[in-house]
């Protein structure tokens, strides 16, 4: 894949990554725990109802990450850990309680914070309580994020033990000038470590997280991180933009910004990425900053056109109930969305109330299911059919999305999309600014208002 700066730098903007639609500054309040109990009921009463995919937020870490922008805690309290994680089994009875035993539970996902700073001990106690509690499916997509620093072996064989086919591994740089600019001090020998350690023990999938756009990184060392990443050959690959936000994340502020790359210092980086991964090492861009194998569920998916995309990013599991436990947890319904608080106190007075612990979130309209549909579309497919639109929702496409699709219309005349025909088609130039093409059906983006919401550049 050719990357051409020019055009990147145009098209440079602060825009969501549509994990969601709307995207989470809209759950203004709009569902409640009632409320969402009652959808809840309503889909589990229903003769078609989908199958389940579980979302365990672990928001604990041993030491603070001035990149991150995680909904995490620092703690060395074993205590606190054990706390929490009796709180969360006894959410996942709660949730249980209103669910269906029959309802196969498909996917499972651990994040954080650090699910592997658990002990292997509370791996498979979490582990075995979810298995005891849901009927997962032989084929369920199990898997869990993973530092590799504290990881041992034995963290690895855990989680094995109790169904864990995939593992998703921090890396970020292996630049130790970046390191020590970020905290994260985390020698490269520990990252092949924890991959060989996955596979050893029968791990279907191994993915690496790599951040560009960090403190004092150089072309020169991102390249040699480049270069490390493809002797260790993982499954899949994430390349995130680091985002500068410190008014939003105090944290961030321990980064001094004359460290950080340029502008064009970014883009250089982000086209070398790019480039390098594709070209050189063999992955397929997937979208946005995953890439994967050719031969991987994702690439698969996406050629049958079943991606998904969620709050934890692509997916190949479609239309399953997203349920989230732990603090800040996202729930995905197809009419709602709903998250879980974000203060640990409130979270344990809750569930030691017995109830779920859903603060806010929002009922979709129907424009908005129309648009979550397009954007999805887009997003996981770079393309969509309008007849299909036009069939599902019985609109006329053109007339209907007529001003947002005035508003490709610069992007078509740089070659980015063909919006003329009976579809819409994002060309391959296009594909790495899909969220500036997704955002122009973004209804909430374009409505005028005094404050909006701050999200990180689209590259």
């Amino acid at each position: 894949m050719q990357v051409d700066l020019d055009l990147l730098r145009s098209y440079n903007r602060s825009l969501p990554r549509y994990t969601s639609y709307p995207t989470a500054p809209h759950f203004d309040g709009g569902v409640d725990r009632e409320q969402f109990l009652d959808e809840v009921r309503r889909r589990d009463a229903a003769e078609d109802a989908a199958p389940l995919s579980l979302y365990v937020h672990l928001p604990f870490c041993r030491q603070l990450c001035y990149y991150c922008g995680c909904h995490a805690f620092v703690t060395h309290s074993e205590d606190r850990i054990q706390r929490y994680l009796d709180h969360v089994e006894r959410e996942i009875d709660l949730l249980a309680d209103e669910l269906s035993a029959e309802r196969p539970l498909i996917q499972i996902h651990w994040g954080g914070g650090t699910p592997t700073y658990l002990t292997p001990a509370q791996i498979r106690e979490l582990g075995a309580k979810i298995r005891d509690r849901f009927a997962v499916a032989d084929d369920a997509e199990i898997s869990l994020e993973a530092d590799p620093r504290g990881l041992t072996r034995e963290h690895v064989a855990a989680a094995s033990d109790v169904g864990f086919n995939r593992m998703s591994v921090g890396a970020q740089t292996f630049d130790a000038t970046v390191q020590e600019a970020i905290h994260r001090v985390q020698p490269e020998q520990l990252t092949r470590d924890a991959v060989r350690w996955a596979r050893d023990e029968g791990f279907e999938g191994v993915n690496l997280d790599l951040i560009y756009g960090l403190p004092h990184q150089s072309l020169d060392g991102f390249e040699e991180t480049l270069a490390s990443v493809q002797d260790i050959d993982p499954d899949r690959i994430a390349l995130y933009s680091y985002a500068h936000v410190p008014s939003v994340l105090e944290h961030q502020k321990l980064i001094p910004e004359d460290a950080l790359p340029d502008p064009a210092e970014r883009l250089t980086l982000f086209k070398t990425g790019i480039e390098t991964l594709t070209q050189e090492a063999g992955y397929r861009f997937i979208g946005m900053d995953h890439f994967a194998r050719p031969d991987d569920p994702l690439s698969i998916a996406q050629d049958e056109h079943t991606l998904q995309r969620n709050f934890q990013g692509y997916s190949t599991r479609a239309g399953a109930d997203v349920y989230a436990v732990g603090v800040s947890g996202i729930h995905q319904l197809a009419p709602l969305y709903a998250q879980n608080v974000k203060d640990l106190r409130t979270y344990y007075e809750r569930i030691e109330a017995g109830r779920l612990s859903v603060e806010r979130g929002v009922r979709l309209t129907p424009d908005d299911h129309l648009r979550r549909r397009v954007i999805m579309d887009l997003m996981c497919n770079f393309s969509l059919a309008k007849s299909r639109i036009e069939a599902a929702f019985d609109i006329d496409f053109d007339r209907y999305f007529a001003p947002d699709l005035a508003r490709l219309e610069p992007l078509e005349a740089d070659g980015l999309v063909d919006a003329r025909g009976a579809t819409l088609d994002v060309r391959p130039p296009g594909r790495l600014l899909i969220r500036n093409v997704a955002s122009k059906f973004d209804a909430y983006l374009h409505e005028t208002t005094e404050a909006r919401p701050v999200y990180s550049e689209s590259l």
